[in-house]
């Protein structure tokens, strides 16, 4: 038998989960009202809309069933770390979507975008929330330090798989080295947090510290990398926007590429000197 528990509906942080869950919804209902559209940026768009809404819905669900008690990780830790990435996406697509999809006669495209920022304030506000006036036991791995950075490394190399077309790395061996830092940094980074997120760090037969540690190190040397070759080979052809460069055209893609590439270098560089300070001097100095 499930027992139901109307106090999460009721206190603040569950209101602001409801309004959350409605507001995304309006957000990719009237995106999608307004006309669909081939870019990868409204891709993404609709995308964060969805994914905010199915995961603050299935938040809300688990807690009023009271089956979050039961799940095998860290219900709060989880909890806030969505709402910390659910800000961030919605504060990114805030951006993007009015910037390159509204009109001044396009209402549905502004009304999306207008909702779209109070979902971010609504999300911001539940961090807020959840900081001051914490539930339960917080200390896991995704809501502290270490954690932010390894959810805004995966956060950063999904905007730049957005800005990705097939046609900027196709035959070219500097750019596909490229492509493969992103993804194989990626890759490893949700490994990372669906690792310490489902607490099985322990079962490994080698220290887990040791290992995040070197894969940071690497991580910053193949960024290092990434951040010289691509706008050596991006812009090898064309270093100026050409005059012919519609609204958002594929030279703007790759100064965005670029941009995230460096942004990502700088967060797993600082994440790989934070990991080695926390083991080797925090650590050494408690024992």
């Amino acid at each position: 038998m499930v027992n139901v528990d109307v106090r999460s509906l009721t206190q603040p942080v569950g209101i602001m989960r409801i309004m959350a869950a409605i507001l995304t919804c309006m957000c990719f209902s009237l995106a999608g009202a307004a006309g669909a559209n081939s870019s990868s940026y409204w891709a993404w768009c609709m995308f964060t809309w969805c994914f905010c809404f199915f995961f603050t819905f299935l938040i809300v669900i688990l807690e009023f069933t009271t089956v979050n008690s039961k799940v095998p990780f860290a219900w709060d830790d989880f909890t806030t770390a969505f709402a910390m990435l659910a800000s961030l996406m919605c504060l990114i697509v805030s951006i993007i979507y009015p910037t390159f999809f509204t009109c001044k006669t396009c209402h549905r495209a502004i009304g999306a975008s207008v909702v779209s920022w109070v979902c971010f304030a609504t999300y911001a506000g539940e961090v807020v929330l959840t900081r001051l006036y914490p539930r339960g036991e917080t200390s896991g791995f995704l809501s502290t330090l270490p954690g932010i950075m390894k959810m805004l490394e995966t956060f950063i190399a999904c905007l730049i798989f957005v800005s990705l077309d097939q046609g900027q790395y196709t035959g070219n061996s500097g750019i596909q080295w490229c492509v493969a830092v992103y993804s194989l940094c990626f890759i490893f980074s949700i490994i990372i947090i669906l690792l310490t997120l489902a607490q099985l760090t322990s079962y490994l037969p080698i220290s887990f510290d040791m290992v995040v540690i070197v894969y940071n190190i690497l991580a910053a040397v193949m960024y290092t990398t990434a951040m010289v070759i691509w706008p050596l080979y991006s812009f090898s052809k064309n270093k100026q926007r050409p005059p012919n460069c519609g609204h958002f055209c594929p030279w703007d893609k790759l100064v965005v590429v670029t941009f995230m590439t460096i942004f990502n270098f700088i967060v797993y560089t600082l994440d790989a000197v934070y990991s080695i300070r926390l083991v080797f001097c925090i650590m050494n100095r408690e024992d």
